[in-house]
Order: C-alpha cells, then sequence, then structure tokens
C-alpha cells in the first residue's frame, strides 16, 4: 500500500492510538495500522477505525490509567 500523503511505501505494524477532545485525552495500544516507512503517517482500516470511535464514545473501560507532567512553553520564555 501507498501512503495517500507522501506516496512512501507502508508498513503493517501494532501503534498507539491518541485521541484528543476539549480537555479530554486517552490511548488506545496495540492498534493494527498501515504505518508509512517515510512520513510516519498512520492509516486505519475502516473497521479499526468504527473500534476507535467507540473509545471516544466510553464504550470500554481503560486497562490502566497513566499520570501526566503538564508544561506551558509561553510561561517558560
Amino acid at each position: 500500500m501507498r501512503c495517500v500523503f507522501c506516496g512512501g511505501e507502508t508498513k503493517k505494524m501494532f501503534v498507539t492510538f491518541s485521541y484528543e477532545e476539549e480537555n479530554r485525552y486517552f490511548l488506545v495500544e496495540h492498534v493494527p495500522a498501515e504505518v508509512c516507512e517515510r512520513c510516519g503517517e498512520k492509516i486505519y482500516s475502516p473497521d479499526v477505525t468504527d473500534e476507535l470511535l467507540k473509545f471516544a464514545k466510553d464504550k470500554f473501560k481503560p486497562v490502566k490509567k497513566l499520570e501526566v507532567s503538564v508544561f506551558d512553553f509561553a510561561e517558560s520564555c
């Protein structure tokens, strides 16, 4: 398969999908995707995309929670 953005070759891999909406963030690990070897773009099949949407709609409980430090770049300048 070729990347729709840069035309590079893609490779089947398992990736971590990240999602952000307003102040809500989550990660989904071990997601099958085609990943461009040139630019790194991730391409998900329609079936995988449908499953990922279920995570966004709170259809599943998380398997773990992480604590993340948040910094403000503007305050460091």
